[in-house]
Formats: C-alpha cells, sequence, structure tokens
C-alpha cells in the first residue's frame, strides 16, 4: 500500500491506462472501467460491465478503510499516490446512488518546464514577480494543476526562498533546489485551506501556491498573503480570465466588495486562462489566455469595469496580453488542432478568424 490506497487491487486496469497512453481512469456500477485518451472515453479492452456491489467493493479495497470511512462520512474523498516505480495519479472517491464510484488522473513523473507546454512568456514572467497574486484559471480537466507546476519549477530552479504548496491533494512532489519546498496537504497537514493559509504567514514563506480558492476565507487570506509581501499563485474554476476577476470579486458581500476590488488592483500580477485541446495525430494542445495587469487593467479592476477587461485583452499585446482566441488561431495555423475543435472550446468562435 503507498499513500494510503492499494494501488494493486486495480492493477490491471492501470497498466492498460498506462499502456494506452490515458489520462484518466473511470471505475463506476454499470459500465467496463473507462479510460480517456486525448479526451474521449473508452471502455478497456476486455474488462466486463461492473455490477453495482462488485464496483462498491473494488473501490473500497482500493481505497483502503481509512480513506473508504471519510468517503462515507464526507460523500467524497481526494487523495494522490504512487503507482509502479514511477507513475503518479490524482483520485477522488465518491457516492453515487450509494455506490462507491472511482475517478483517477495521471500526472507527469515530473513537474515540466513551462517550455515543455508551450506557456507564453508573459505568463512565465508571473514567476519572476516579487510579490502578488497570479491566477490560473479554466474549467476542471484543463491543465491548470501542470500549468503551476510549471511555473514553481520555475521558480526554484532561479530563485533561493522557500515556497509553501497547499494542496488537496498533493499531485506533483517537488524537489529542493536553490531554495526549500514545503507541501502540505489538507486533510492530512491541516484541516482545511483557510487554516493552511493563515499559518503559512507564520512560516516564512516568499511563495504560497494554493491549490484552489474556495470560498470567502480562503480568498481572503490569499489576497492578504499576496499585499503582505508575498507571490502568490492559486486557480479557480472559471472560464475565462475576465470571468475569474468577478468570481474573486463576487464571493464577498456587497458592502465589501469595493474594498476587495482595491485590494485585488493592487495586488494582482496577471491571469492566466487554458483549455486543452485534441491535437492532430494524438495527444492534446494546451491554448492560453493571458491577462497582465497593467495600469489599465488595474484601474478596470479598481472601478467595478469588469466588462471591459475583454478589450484590454484583445488590444493589449504589446503588454505581453493574448485572447484564448489567437492561441487557437495559431495553433489551427501550425496544423496541431482542428478548426472544429478549436470553435468547440472557444467563446468566441468569431475571433478565429480575425
Amino acid at each position: 500500500m503507498r499513500d494510503g490506497v492499494a494501488p494493486e487491487v486495480l492493477d490491471g486496469q492501470l497498466r492498460s491506462m498506462t499502456g494506452a497512453g490515458a489520462s484518466d481512469l473511470l471505475v463506476t456500477a454499470g459500465a467496463p472501467p473507462m479510460a480517456r485518451v486525448d479526451g474521449a472515453l473508452a471502455p478497456i479492452p476486455g474488462e466486463p460491465a461492473l455490477a453495482p456491489a462488485e464496483a462498491d467493493a473494488r473501490v473500497r479495497a482500493f481505497l483502503g478503510p481509512r480513506l473508504a470511512a471519510r468517503m462515507d462520512e464526507d460523500g467524497d474523498v481526494d487523495f494522490a499516490f504512487t503507482w509502479g516505480e514511477a507513475h503518479r495519479f490524482r483520485g477522488n472517491a465518491y457516492l453515487q446512488r450509494g455506490v462507491a464510484t472511482l475517478a483517477l488522473r495521471r500526472l507527469p513523473a515530473q513537474a515540466p518546464t513551462p517550455a515543455q507546454i508551450g506557456l507564453p512568456a508573459s505568463a512565465v514572467g508571473f514567476a519572476e514577480a516579487p510579490r502578488g497574486l497570479v491566477l490560473v484559471t479554466g474549467p476542471t480537466g484543463s491543465g491548470k494543476t501542470t500549468t503551476m507546476a510549471a511555473l514553481i519549477d520555475h521558480i526554484t530552479a532561479r530563485r533561493p526562498c522557500h515556497v509553501i504548496t497547499i494542496e488537496d491533494p498533493i499531485e506533483y512532489e517537488f524537489s529542493h533546489r536553490l531554495g526549500v519546498v514545503t507541501q502540505r496537504q489538507v486533510g492530512r497537514d491541516s484541516p482545511s485551506f483557510a487554516a493552511a493559509l493563515r499559518a503559512a504567514l507564520r512560516e516564512d514563506p516568499d511563495v504560497v501556491l494554493v491549490g484552489e480558492m474556495r470560498d470567502l476565507e480562503s480568498i481572503q487570506t490569499t489576497l492578504t498573503l499576496a499585499e503582505t509581501g508575498h507571490l502568490v499563485l492559486a486557480t479557480l474554476h472559471t472560464n475565462d480570465t475576465a470571468q475569474a476577476i468577478d468570481r474573486v470579486i463576487d464571493v464577498f458581500p456587497a458592502d465589501r466588495q469595493a474594498l476587495i476590488r482595491v485590494q485585488l488592483g493592487a495586488t494582482l500580477v496577471g491571469v492566466v486562462g487554458q483549455r486543452l485541446v485534441p491535437r492532430v495525430g494524438g495527444g492534446r494542445v494546451a491554448a492560453y489566455e493571458v491577462m497582465v495587469a497593467t495600469p489599465a487593467v488595474r484601474a478596470v479592476i479598481r472601478d467595478g469595469r469588469t466588462e471591459q477587461l475583454r478589450n484590454l485583452i484583445v488590444t493589449g499585446a504589446s503588454s505581453g496580453m493574448q485572447t484564448l482566441e489567437a492561441s487557437l488561431r495559431a495553433a489551427v495555423g501550425a496544423g496541431a488542432v482542428r478548426l472544429e475543435d478549436a470553435v468547440a472550446v472557444s467563446a468566441y468562435p468569431a475571433d478565429l478568424a480575425r
């Protein structure tokens, strides 16, 4: 058993998944174990559909008593584990219609470099800021964790500093390079994101990675960290960079939003929004939107005119900004992505033709 789970229970399915280059494995009642390859789910060959009792028993055996008890208490549980010599997985087990269900996401053995994932130079520059807030946004499964890992890897390779990561669960395992990286897992090392963030103020960090800003308290503490001289990298589940700003502000009561706009306008370094698009020939390509916190962007945020952010991004190429559509258009032009796949992830498909 490694990291609280018993991966040998699903050894055959994990072998099939990794052999096919799949990103995800799903075990649920009424279907055979399914693997996601290049964004599409398909049954693992030779695997029969699982009856509810069989699926429930298999998932619980995989989790072990401690994690299974947490799933029963909360309805779901997050975790991560290592399988074999170099395979790292993030997992979520949850109850659906009273039956245990399992979703696993395969992680690279080590954090990629920004160049390996095609991260724009302006976004890489966010990691070189001495202080402030960097947001990485996108829907579930869009590669936000990988982008955050690449930025942390960039920081630790160049800066003798103390990085604290607060995650649920820990996904990439970082090595100490020029500085020190300490990784805290919510539920194991701290009871909540908010508690871990409050404690981080006393733990001598230079850089703090927040796996997800989930509620008012964690967002407020994240902003406070960014205000007090730390560089903070955090993720949000939003569809684009401008929406991320509204999401942060709208969490707060109306009588506090003006103050939060000022605080966010003062601390923001930039926002990266992203999508993963099927690559021609197999695999997936990351497309990025980048909003840099220029004086104009800061003013728009402070004044509550966030509907103007899209126009600032469109016209801000000289400041390192780019729309998602510009990134998609470049990928289509290079033959890496089909136009129909680019259109499917774009909120402004007409802009793909510009």
